[in-house]
């Protein structure tokens, strides 16, 4: 399952510093490979101490981590939505991603210029937010071009129910909000899916910090705070330059003891990544078995064939069964064959609702 994470930001806000100490995640943790497709493109393992639990109580051959792609996105400047700088490029990049880690300069740094001068991060997220929903509605606006006449003149009654939505959008960008702060049931948003528009896409807004300021925050973080409160949004502070600075040093115990002088448990690339993860609405199983140990990715929701085909279409179609195990009832008695004597060991059908650390073995036909 390839999804994509694009990082967005301004010139100077520490977007290529993060991406770098991303790509140099293997020095933080054995578990972190790293791997460059295109320049501006790395699959970066999702970090889940789980699977250190299932290794050491398995022992198998090998372990295999689930993973997400990041893209570094070119720097937007204004004017992005006309074409100007890389803009064209920019905004087709970011429509190929699946959600939108934007990053925000939280910090002074006089050696450090501003593409437009003075720091603040809310006039950097008006900036891209205003790139992007200038071209959000320059989608709608076709579209609804395109269906105004059918559903006004023909009596479609769905036509009209797609041109309500459509004309809901038009409103709540003008008005300078994104896409997402629209609410829609299952059923509307299907009728809309087919417009993928940048604004609505899930985003983590990430604020760069100077290093005294990744516990506790400053000024500039709680301006974003605010504002990111009102849209179905994420946030998380981290200190790129400061995770460049641990990406250096030689051994994990090392590395262990920068983060604890810092009052911190784990690094902010690794939360980086989970929270990644979190926005794709992404959950994972496992595999367990004496010659591989494996996280599956799969979508939240997804029902015991949908996940058995995240392995195989073929496990999909023939699917008869899972045998599932709970991963904290699996660490607590030791192994599968303990699980299934003690009669933990459940037997699920086609409408089961796959969960998080769920253990499975699929059972299938073709």
């Amino acid at each position: 399952m390839a999804l994509k994470c694009g990082i967005v930001g301004l010139p100077n806000v520490g977007k290529s510093t993060l991406f770098n100490c991303l790509s140099n995640a293997k020095a933080q943790s054995a578990n972190f490979p790293f791997c460059t497709i295109e320049p501006n493109v790395g699959v970066i393992t999702v970090p889940d101490e789980r699977l250190n639990e299932l290794e050491r109580l398995v022992k198998p051959q090998r372990v295999v981590p689930t993973t997400v792609e990041i893209v570094d996105i070119a720097g937007l400047v204004k004017g992005a939505s006309k074409g100007e700088g890389l803009g064209n490029k920019f905004l087709g990049n970011i429509r190929e991603t699946d959600a939108i880690i934007h990053v925000l300069r939280c910090f002074d740094d006089d050696n450090i210029t501003h593409v437009d001068g003075a720091i603040s991060p809310l006039r950097d997220k008006e900036t891209i937010d205003f790139e992007l929903q200038i071209k959000d509605l320059e989608t709608v606006d076709a579209r609804i071009t395109k269906i105004a006449k059918v559903a006004k003149t023909g009596g479609d009654k769905q036509a009209q129910k797609v041109l309500a939505l459509l004309e809901n959008y038009k409103k709540v960008l003008e008005s300078g909000k994104s896409a997402r702060t629209v609410e829609l049931d299952h059923a509307n948003r299907a009728l809309v899916s087919d417009l993928y528009l940048l604004t609505d896409k899930p985003v983590l807004y990430v604020c760069n910090v100077d290093e005294g300021s990744v516990v506790n925050g400053n000024k500039y973080v709680e301006m974003v705070k605010a504002v990111v409160a009102e849209e179905n949004a994420e946030m998380l502070v981290i200190a790129a330059a400061t995770e460049a600075d641990i990406a250096e040093l030689e051994s994990f115990e090392e590395r262990q003891m920068f983060l604890e002088d810092l009052g911190l448990k784990q690094s902010g690339v690794a939360k980086l990544i989970k929270s990644a993860y979190k926005i794709l609405k992404l959950k994972t199983y496992f595999t367990a078995g004496e010659k591989e140990v494996r996280a599956w990715t799969f979508r939240e929701g997804y029902t015991a064939p949908q996940a058995a085909g995240v392995i195989h279409s073929d496990f999909e179609k023939g699917f008869i069964r899972a045998e599932v195990i709970k991963y904290e009832t699996f660490i607590s008695l030791g192994s599968e064959a303990a699980c299934k004597e003690a009669g933990k060991m459940g037997v699920e059908g086609k409408e089961y609702i796959v969960q998080d650390g769920d253990i499975m073995h699929f059972r299938f036909n073709v």
